[in-house]
């Protein structure tokens, strides 16, 4: 490995002078600065981390909390996940992934030992038990979701609230009345994770709103646990014409279940998702849709970060349009149902 000592003979310049162009500690005449960028290039030469966090006090990394759940839809996490490493590296910073679930303990390991110098935190709940911990630990910090409480916090998503209503009334629109919602595996709404209880409070409103039955079921997703939980829907409510699906791992299996039992979508029964847009474009039956915008999602919530490390942030909740798009899954409801 190229050391510093071995760019200022190349540079003919001291140690200390390399350090100060990286530094920007003192102030390097402009063609001794550019000798030295020249010979970094040139040699290759990394600064070593460890050294360079001593000497700013800052180690130019984010912690990116997001726990690896088995009952949440891994691919959505992960792609956040990706887009906030992506955005971050061309703001000169790394990521340290934090994939457990040891919620406010890992956050004191890390905070405690200067590995980040900020913190972005996913999959948040309504109680979020990390976030006084966030609150007082005097590091810049941005939640990827929004908590009941989100004051003195700085919170960037999709606004799931409007993203149910828009759902319900879409279907209002082509004449649904009877609407069931295929939600989450039970747990995700045990921990009230935060998405899953807006979209749901959304959708309850709007139901209200716009004079519709709603009927919730939580649902793990597989194939034999959603054709229980779809023949008790039918079982309840037999005049059901209208689906909202918050559940990725549920799509194909109701699509698969709703073909068996006889019913044609979207001439007998429509259905909504609130999924990636890859999902629903791909889906056996091109569904319509409500995004989770997660690239956008995951670079939003760096960008606040990053000012708030530059000293121009503050706190706040930014929550992004949803968007629904009309694909072959919805139409009117049909004239005589059950």
């Amino acid at each position: 490995m190229v050391t510093l000592a071995e760019v200022a003979r190349h540079a003919g310049v001291s140690a200390s002078t390399v350090s100060y162009v990286l530094s920007g500690k003192r102030s390097i005449s402009a063609a001794t600065r550019q000798r030295v960028r020249d010979s970094i290039e040139r040699l290759g030469y990394q600064p070593h981390a460890g050294a360079r966090a001593l000497a700013s006090s800052r180690s130019r990394v984010i912690a990116l909390m997001v726990p690896l759940r088995t009952d949440m839809y891994v691919p959505v996490m992960m792609e956040i996940a990706v887009a906030v490493a992506t955005t971050a590296r061309t703001h000169g910073y790394d990521v340290l992934l934090l994939t457990g679930e040891e919620g406010p303990s890992a956050m004191r390991r890390v905070m405690g030992s200067g590995l980040a110098e900020a913190t972005i935190l996913m999959d948040v709940q309504l109680d979020d038990e990390r976030l006084p911990l966030l609150r007082s630990g005097g590091r810049p910090g941005v939640l990827l979701g929004l908590p009941a409480d989100p004051s003195g916090l700085s919170c960037v998503d999709l606004d799931f609230a409007a993203a149910g209503a828009l759902c319900v009334d879409h279907l209002a629109d082509l004449g649904h009345r009877e609407v069931a919602v295929i939600g989450e595996s039970p747990g995700v709404y045990a921990r009230h994770t935060g998405f899953a209880e807006r979209t749901l409070h959304g959708l309850r409103a709007g139901a209200a709103a716009r004079g519709l039955d709603l009927l919730h079921r939580p649902c793990e997703g597989g194939y034999d646990t959603l054709s229980g939980t779809l023949a008790r829907i039918f079982d309840e409510r037999p005049g059901t014409t209208g689906f909202v699906v918050q559940n990725e791992s549920a799509v194909e299996p109701l699509l698969t279940l709703l073909r068996r039992t006889g019913r044609a979508v979207p001439e007998d029964v429509s259905v909504i998702a609130v999924c990636p847009e890859q999902l629903a474009a791909q889906a056996s039956v091109r569904l319509t849709s409500v995004a989770i915008p997660a690239q956008e999602l995951g670079r939003r919530a760096v960008e606040r970060l990053v000012a708030q490390l530059d000293g121009a942030g503050d706190d706040g909740v930014e929550l992004l349009t949803p968007v629904l798009t009309v694909r072959d899954s919805s139409g009117p409801a049909p004239r005589f149902t059950a």
